[in-house]
This record gives structure tokens, sequence and C-alpha cells, in this order.
């Protein structure tokens, strides 16, 4: 499958099928994020450009259609979510130094690291004051608990850079709470403000939550597999940066007793020399497609835990989604 998510016409039916409640969300997000000053106001139009395919307010509303109707509370969350997300990437950005985002230089390279940490925290701020305008309390309580998360999951990250024992299932659990969680709240809420039976709004989080882990393990793929001219982002930050993920951890451990000190060797020194030394050595191995595999598995999983709804046209949505993100990297 394509990697843009639009060129199979998934956005195009996904556009049709909610693309009114989708504007909406989108304009109660500008409505919010809006400012008097124009140095705010030229940094939110500037970051418009790579808010990108807007899957997690398309998760929520999704997950509501799936489940019940959508309503104003899904709209004001698509806002919500949205703007969470925006703030992490703007975050990430800092973090991983990166120049390029959609083919949009990052917040960090068109102004400075000041401002994407600013406005990052302006993001989130506005997000927990829109979700606090709805009657529920429900909503602040699950986003604060997933953003507390996320964040928790970035530190983690951090400080596990240049851990070149860093195991499988450390990994995992990063990952788990940096980007599965925030898809796992958004189908989750979904489902509650639909007022889907408790069983099903859990089956709803545990879509979200599998479809994150393979979206992110794709992702670390394509950090190495991609080209930089069709994901219009930074690549090879992972590796600049010593963020070990899933393939090199793979090539470590299924090593031959002898090759391992020279991998380690490689995995402590970031440079082109490197770097063309371990990818002949991941082409040799069984790395790439182990996580592949790892990928599609928790696609699998996604997909079975959207057996509890019934067939419509927004399950089938979902579904598609999910084989999108499994095999965007290819």
């Amino acid at each position: 499958m394509s990697e843009d998510i639009g060129r199979n016409g998934l956005l195009a039916r996904v556009e049709e099928f909610i693309g009114c409640d989708l504007h909406e969300a989108d304009e109660i997000y500008l409505r919010e994020l809006e400012s008097a000053h124009p140095y705010v106001s030229d940094i939110l139009k500037h970051v418009t450009h790579f808010r990108g395919k807007r899957l997690r307010p398309m998760l929520l509303l999704l997950s509501a259609a799936a489940t019940g109707d959508i309503n104003s509370n899904h709209k004001v969350l698509g806002a919500v979510v949205e703007m969470i997300h925006t703030a992490t990437l703007v975050h990430d950005d800092v973090l991983d130094e990166a120049a390029t985002r959609r083919h949009v230089a990052t917040v960090n390279s068109r102004w400075n690291n000041e401002t994407s940490v600013l406005f990052g925290d302006y993001l989130f701020t506005h997000a927990f004051h829109l979700a606090s305008s709805l009657e529920s309390t429900v909503a602040c309580r699950l986003i604060g608990r997933a953003t507390n998360i996320v964040c928790e999951g970035e530190l983690a990250q951090v400080h596990e850079r240049g851990n070149i024992d860093l195991t499988e299932d450390s990994y995992l659990k990063i990952i788990d709470y940096k980007t599965a969680e925030l898809c796992a709240v958004c189908c989750r809420l979904g489902a509650y403000f639909s007022n889907a039976d408790p069983a099903i709004v859990e089956s709803l989080e545990s879509y979200g939550r599998s479809l994150g882990m393979a979206f992110q393990i794709a992702d670390d793929l394509l950090d190495i597999l991609g080209n930089e001219t069709e994901t219009g982002k930074s690549l090879g930050t992972d590796w600049e940066k010593q963020k070990l993920t899933l393939p090199l951890i793979r090539l470590l451990s299924t090593a031959d007793e002898s090759e391992r000190p020279r991998i380690r060797e490689l995995l402590s020194q970031p440079s082109q020399e490197s770097w063309t030394a371990l990818s002949e050595m991941l082409a040799g191995s069984d790395a790439i497609e182990y996580s592949y595999n790892r990928a599609t598995g928790f696609a699998a999983d996604a997909l079975r835990h959207l057996e509890c709804t019934p067939m419509s046209t927004a399950r089938q949505l979902l579904e598609e989604i999910v084989e999108f993100a499994a095999q965007r990297t290819f």
C-alpha cells in the first residue's frame, strides 16, 4: 500500500463519510487557538501546513459513528486531540532537531527552540481549556491521563537514548505510551460519547492501542527504509539520536556472538559509514521482515477488536486505516 493515505482513495472516502464533521472540528480547533498577536497567529498558520492527515480526529469520529452517532461533543474532542497531537509533534521536532515535516520547515528550524517549546505548551493548555467546556468531566480526566502517559513515554525514550541493550519489551512499552495511548483514548472517547456499551468502549480503546502500535513500528521502519522526498520529513533521526528501534534491536539480539561487538560499535558511533555497514547487516538478517510482521500482528489484533461492532461504513473505514497503518512502509 502507498505511504500516502490519500493515494488509494481512503482519505477521500473518509472525507465523504465524515468530512463535514472533520471540518467542524477544524473550525473549533482554529477558533480556540485564534490569537490577536501577529507572532502567535503566524506560527499557528505555519503549523497548519504540517498537521497532516488528522488521523486522531478521524479515529475519534469514526469510532463514534461505528458505535452510535456523531454529536457536538465528538467534534469538540476531535479538535482537542488534534491540538495534543500537534503539540507532541512540535516538541518532538525540538528533541530530534528535525528540519522539515511534510515538506515544510519545522517550528524550531523556522523560528527557534524556545518558540517551539512555548507553542507546544500553548497547544496543550488550549486543549485542556477546550475539553473543560464539555458538561462531562470524563473527557478531561481521560485526556489528562493519556497526556501524562504520552509524556512519560517520551521521557523514557529520552532516558534510553544510547542504550544499546534496550530490549524489545522495553521498546514496545515506550511506543505504547508515546504513540498508542493517544490513539487508544481517541477511540475510547468516540465510543464513550456515543453511549456505547462499556464492553464496546473497552474494545474500541483496544483497537486504537493495537493500531497505534502497528503505526509506530511501521513509522520506525519508515525512518530506516523511507525516502525523504516522499515522506516530507527528516529521516534517520532515530539513528542519529541513538534511539534504538525494533529493527536494530532485532538485529543485535539475533546476531552471532562473533558479530555482536561490531554491531554494538556501529550502534554507538552514528556516522554515514556506520549506517552503511548496518544497512548491509540489516539486509542480510530477518530484522526488517520481523519488524514488519510485528506491525501486521498488532494490526490483526486491532481488526479483532472491531468485531464487536456491526458492519457499517465507519467500521469498514476503521479496518482500512489498520491496513494503511501496518503497510505504509512499502
